[in-house]
């Protein structure tokens, strides 16, 4: 029996190198810190990498979240349909904009939202019921969000899809088309995470793609406090933004404009209006810049994913204790994303404890969201979902990231069979 000399074995971690460390000291020492030209650098870097026309980068995945379901109108009492293996964020920015959440179970050969249940629960819905669906590509494989368009249109829904597990990730269309997942040639919108276990590292950090161009402008408003400085929709007069006065006309709500103390026709560079609530969720130029950097080598990365996943499925194909994600053969050569390398087993706690005792740091992805306290108040419980809570009890994601190495890789595999088999 084997024992790790090679020290502790995380399930994901980041990988920084010195031109990403290069690349932030040469930040630092410019002009700026915050918003600066990084940003949209990396916003364009990044939705030519993605294949969608724009991106607009916030603070973290949970705020790309938030500000979509905002940006695309939830309204309170609205339903939105998710999964419930998933992080809990998918669900609450739902709350968060005063909507109400229902889940889909999964599909256990694939552990994805299961979409022939997503339509049974539209059918048997009311008109208006629910405002949109918000899929998640878990574990770095893509949803067939073109099926899920031709769901969605009957019921006039919108598709967020939570692409946090799979940039670089695809799925080949009815005509044969690679569909990246982010590119939102079926979805409204898109939403990643540059989390530091996430194929981008940033630190933290996230990006919300989509091929609309007012969705676009309307998610850069929210994310700077709902404040604007363009001046062609300036909602005060100049009088105003120089200190002068204006009433409003309080049955239409219309603006009376008062003398002017300049004769200026132009407001003036320091003016901008709030327009709206909206949050302060940007991200940096610090982090864009490492973001930047990461994206030089995402395709790398994405393959290493791919080789690592090939190891594992080698290893446990013969292991009738061992269920793996159903993946063909294609999809894992050239769609998968491997975020995550799940397997299900009986004894989950067991090898959890082993691997933790071997200094191999494996993790669970998820909890159903369903069973989390918070939504237990909303009537949720135990039997909801049956496929993701059988999901649940054996699932164990393994160690999967660009530098794991063969010999660290060898040594997760010899310990899993050690207890499994």
């Amino acid at each position: 029996m084997s024992k790790n000399t090679m020290g502790p074995i995380p399930y994901g971690t980041q990988h920084i190198t010195d031109k990403d460390i290069e690349a932030v000291t040469e930040v630092l020492r410019a002009d700026y810190l915050t918003q600066g030209p990084q940003i949209p650098q990396f916003e364009e870097a990044f939705a030519d990498y993605i294949g969608s026309d724009y991106a607009v980068a916030v603070s973290n995945g949970t705020a790309a979240l938030h500000l979509s379901v905002l940006a695309l109108g939830v309204e309170p009492g609205q339903k939105v349909i998710t999964t419930p293996i998933t992080f809990a964020a998918s669900a609450n920015c739902v709350k968060y904009a005063g909507g109400e959440v229902d889940f889909v179970d999964i599909d256990l050969d694939t552990f994805l939202i299961d979409l022939d249940l997503v339509e049974e629960k539209l059918v048997n819905a009311k008109p208006d019921d629910y405002a949109g669906i918000i899929p998640v590509d878990f574990t770095g494989l893509a949803v067939d969000t073109e099926r899920l368009q031709a769901i969605a249109d009957k019921y006039d829904l919108w598709i967020l899809e939570d692409a946090c597990h799979a940039p670089g990730g695809s799925f080949e269309d009815s005509q044969r088309e690679n569909v990246y997942c982010g590119d939102c040639q079926y979805a409204d919108a898109s939403i990643f995470s540059f989390h530091p276990v996430k194929h981008i590292a940033a630190g933290e950090g996230g990006m919300i793609t989509t091929n609309d161009k007012d969705f676009k402008k309307k998610l850069e408003v929210l994310r700077t406090h709902g404040i604007t400085k363009e001046t062609n929709i300036f909602k005060n007069s100049v009088a105003v933004a120089l200190g002068g006065n204006n009433t409003i006309d309080g049955a239409e709500g219309k603006q009376k404009k008062t003398t002017q103390r300049s004769p200026s026709t132009e407001y003036p560079g320091w003016y901008y209006e709030m327009q709206e609530l909206g949050y302060n969720y940007r991200l940096t130029d610090i982090q864009c810049t490492l973001g930047l950097s990461q994206l030089q080598r995402a395709d790398q990365g994405l393959q290493k994913r791919r080789g690592i996943a090939r190891r594992y499925d080698e290893a446990f194909k013969n292991i009738g204790e061992i269920i793996t994600q159903n993946v063909s053969p294609e999809d894992q050569e050239n769609h998968h994303a491997y975020h995550l390398y799940v397997i299900q087993v009986e004894n989950r706690k067991e090898l959890y404890n082993y691997l933790r005792e071997q200094e191999i740091y494996s993790q669970i992805h998820y909890i159903p969201v369903h069973l989390l306290p918070y939504y237990q108040q909303f009537g949720w419980e135990k039997g909801n979902f049956p496929k993701a809570e059988e999901y649940y009890e054996r699932c164990i994601s393994l160690p999967m990231y660009p530098t794991l190495s063969d010999d660290q890789q060898e040594f997760v595999i010899e310990k899993v069979l050690e207890i499994v088999t």
